[in-house]
């Protein structure tokens, strides 16, 4: 569980390799996130040898990576980084995470990121039905039981509160009416 990100890029690298996720266009977005951002680990020079389209994609991922292990430790973070950023799928699929994912809480289903982001969707639409007709009915109990303890609703002279002022004065009128009573 402790071990460096060489060492994790060692393990993923026959994942990544295999992994067809990983077209032109994503590796092409790895070698520029490196270029741009950290021109350290990866050189003009470099990043424009990683990028030649004459070669095949699999080979330049190959070599790409071992150049990476071969920088040391903080390429291999970085690649790690512009991954998670880039194809998070990737990321979250290879072995090490899978084995720090299942390290960490090995009693849990193993579900993707989006199952979970979506855990309260999957009761269906008679739950929601049912919710909501019971909310319906309990506010429709207080609303009539209201009502009849009072002799009036409460509601109406609140809505008098908005209104001119002989509008006003009709509700009041209405909801203190002796005779409805």
């Amino acid at each position: 569980m402790g071990d460096s990100f060489h060492d994790q890029l060692l393990e993923d690298s026959r994942f990544l390799r295999a992994d067809h996720r990983l077209d032109t266009e994503l590796v092409d977005k790895l070698i520029l996130q490196l270029n741009r951002i950290y021109p350290q680990i990866l050189t003009d020079k470099e990043a424009t040898k990683f990028r030649d389209l004459d070669v095949p994609t699999c080979v330049r991922l190959a070599e790409l990576l071992a150049h990476l292990q071969g920088k040391g430790e903080e390429a291999c973070r970085e690649f790690y980084r512009a991954l998670h950023l880039h194809v998070e799928e990737v990321y979250f699929s290879l072995p090490t995470r899978l084995r720090l994912r299942d390290s960490i809480d090995p009693f849990t289903i193993a579900a993707s990121p989006t199952q979970q982001r979506y855990v309260l969707n999957d009761r269906g639409h008679m739950f929601f039905l049912s919710c909501f007709s019971v909310a319906v009915g309990v506010a429709l109990l207080h609303y009539y039981g209201e009502s009849k303890v009072t002799g009036g609703s409460r509601a109406l002279g609140m809505a008098a509160l908005g209104l001119g002022r002989r509008a006003r004065e009709v509700l009041i009128w209405y909801t203190e009416d002796p005779i409805r009573k």
